[in-house]
């Protein structure tokens, strides 16, 4: 059962030009999203880089592991960014790096707890979100990777989009209330983007609702579905909002380092229960204490959801803005339900 506002209608797919603003691949192709798994430093039994990564886009159709290292401009992630830090001057295209910790900048926890980065023009393109801290760097500086991502393990998808779907899109952000720390919306998308230039501008957009949840279609036609809540909305967007709206119990990997963490949930009609070890191909096996990741997928494969997004189940998450981004994709779903080794149960 999904709910009305959750009806998916069939999309046509359409081909994605290489000079158009996209997600790139990992040879530099447009794709119309990708996910990209950075392993963290302590798996069990063996101690990695902190910067080898599995790749997975609807071409891949399972996890791979890259040939690239995260840190180096010519996987997906550098490849995609690289549209940015070559064109960030332009008055042609809007761009924006958001991160409740960016790089060299003092932490400040007003803000939601989000980190991504857009690009687009008036024709398309792309929104990434991810769960690196202090990532990416300014434009000034080139693609780089912090040092500081390198221990736990990291999670970032990569979605292309057509010029419509980002006036939605800037909507969510008012919700998401992003720590914008470098970004232009040129005067031809101010009055389309206005929620998106106001937090530019450093001013924050007036709001109807506490929440807000929006579909969107891919230049490629594939549906995701994006959860936006404001600080206002103090709940645990996975138990109170998303695990109910999708009807699907949830497993849940996010950051719970701390003894603000949330247990696993069984109060409500659906569940949320915490995962407890990630197992990847190789095999590659890891605690949850060891990955940053954010993401969580239906236990049962009646509903084939997955989700990826900003927050973590916790205490002080619950008066944080931040979102996630959900799917029904077949490709995405047996990747990350393949992902639990263990997960705790109510």
């Amino acid at each position: 059962m999904v709910t009305p506002e959750l009806l998916i209608f069939h999309q046509s797919r359409n081909i994605l030009c290489k000079a158009q603003i996209s997600c790139l691949n990992e040879d530099g192709q447009p794709v119309d999203w990708f996910i990209i798994y950075k392993l963290p430093t302590y798996r069990e039994g063996s101690i990695g880089s902190g910067l080898d990564y599995m790749y997975l886009d609807p071409s891949v159709k399972t996890w791979q592991l890259s040939k690239f290292l995260i840190n180096e401009t010519h996987g997906a992630l550098g490849n995609t960014l690289n549209q940015i830090y070559e064109n960030y001057q332009s008055n042609s295209s809007t761009y924006a790096f958001y991160n409740d910790g960016p790089p060299v900048l003092k932490y400040y926890s007003n803000y939601g707890h989000t980190k991504g980065a857009l690009h687009f023009d008036k024709l398309q393109g792309f929104w990434l979100i991810h769960s690196v801290p202090h990532f990416p760097p300014f434009p000034e500086s080139g693609y780089g990777y912090p040092s500081t991502g390198k221990p736990y393990g990291q999670n970032a998808l990569c979605i292309t989009y057509r010029y419509a779907e980002f006036r939605q899109i800037s909507r969510q952000f008012g919700y998401l209330n992003p720590r914008l720390y470098n970004c232009s919306v040129p005067v031809a998308f101010r009055s389309e983007m206005s929620s998106l230039a106001q937090l530019c501008e450093g001013e924050t957009p007036a709001l109807v609702t506490n929440r807000r949840l929006e579909k969107l279609v891919s230049a490629g036609g594939e549906s995701f579905f994006s959860f936006a809540k404001s600080q206002n909305y103090v709940d645990d967007i996975y138990a109170a909002w998303v695990a109910q709206t999708l009807y699907t119990n949830l497993l849940a990997e996010t950051w719970q380092h701390n003894i603000h963490g949330l247990p696993s949930n069984c109060s409500l009609p659906k569940h949320v229960m915490n995962i407890g070890r990630v197992k990847l191909p190789g095999p590659t096996v890891f605690r949850s204490y060891e990955d940053h990741s954010k993401w969580c997928v239906s236990s049962s494969d009646k509903n084939r959801w997955t989700c990826l997004g900003d927050l973590n189940r916790g205490s002080g998450q619950t008066k944080r803005g931040g979102g996630l981004v959900c799917t029904q994709n077949p490709v995405i779903y047996d990747a990350f339900r393949q992902a639990v080794a263990w997960y705790i149960g109510c």
